[in-house]
């Protein structure tokens, strides 16, 4: 193998954190700001880029394709130094799942979301997908500029939400909101497919195009897109109540179910 080998426990249900266990000299890469706890004898590092590049060049190209996905430029390496084992953890940013993917079962690649990754052994590549299809570039939204994890290590991605994983069989088709894919594996083929319809497209609430998965492979599927639940946080507090200038005042807040 060429990434470090690493164990882990994830704790929690819903506000999760995966705990990561390094034997002396292993290491483990993660985005900045995503680090929780860690004890005496582990070293931290931050690198230009996720640290598989070798040459300034590289290093350079490597950052900037993190710039397209609206990422940090910087990757933090965790290694231990100590003379045994020791434990270091990362937590998501908002509520959701912790999704450990071990890449050397997956094909060696995994595409996912571009703000999903949160660490990973080190060795794994840390990337960018363009979608290819013109159509996907238009429409795609979200799902247009993706992350791609490559390596044959454990690399861990968050979730808004709950998560379901889907099993693909060959040409089976998985229609899904584009800010709700998590990631999927290699082989699938991802299109972008317009709603139909003058109803659906205008008062359906639900855009305009699906994403559109072929498989075979797998998918892994978010329940709360993290735009999502910030688009519904804005449109509340932005929305006048009841006792800003209303007539009906404090019965306008018993009408909106507010009754403190």
């Amino acid at each position: 193998m060429n990434n470090h080998e690493i164990d882990y426990k994830i704790h929690g249900e819903e506000m999760q954190c995966v705990e990561i266990e390094l034997d002396p000299q292993e290491s483990v890469i993660a985005e900045p700001g995503s680090f929780m706890m860690m004890p005496d004898g582990i070293a931290m590092e931050t690198l230009f880029g996720d640290g598989t590049e070798k040459s300034i060049m590289g290093k350079i190209f490597s950052a900037g394709k993190r710039m397209l996905t609206g990422e940090n430029l910087f990757m933090t390496v965790f290694t231990n130094t100590s003379h045994g084992k020791k434990h270091v953890t990362f937590a998501a940013p908002y509520s959701g799942k912790i999704i450990p993917l071990d890449l050397s079962k997956l094909g060696g690649k995994v595409i996912c979301q571009k703000d999903s990754f949160l660490c990973a052994a080190k060795g794994v590549s840390v990337g960018i997908e363009l979608q290819k299809k013109l159509g996907t570039g238009l429409f795609g939204g979200e799902g247009f500029i993706m992350q791609k994890l490559e390596g044959d290590g454990l690399t861990f991605v968050h979730s808004g939400g709950h998560v379901i994983e889907k099993q693909l069989q060959p040409g089976e088709v998985l229609k899904i909101d584009t800010g709700c894919i998590v990631s999927f594996t290699k082989d699938v083929q991802y299109d972008i497919q317009f709603v139909g319809g003058i109803k659906n497209s205008i008062f359906g609430g639900e855009g305009l195009f699906f994403a559109q998965l072929r498989g075979p492979g797998t998918v892994w599927v978010q329940t709360l897109p993290i735009s999502r639940l910030a688009g519904r946080i804005l449109q509340y507090a932005t929305t006048k109540r009841g006792e800003q200038g209303s007539i009906l005042g404090g019965l306008g807040n018993l009408l909106d179910g507010d009754g403190r």
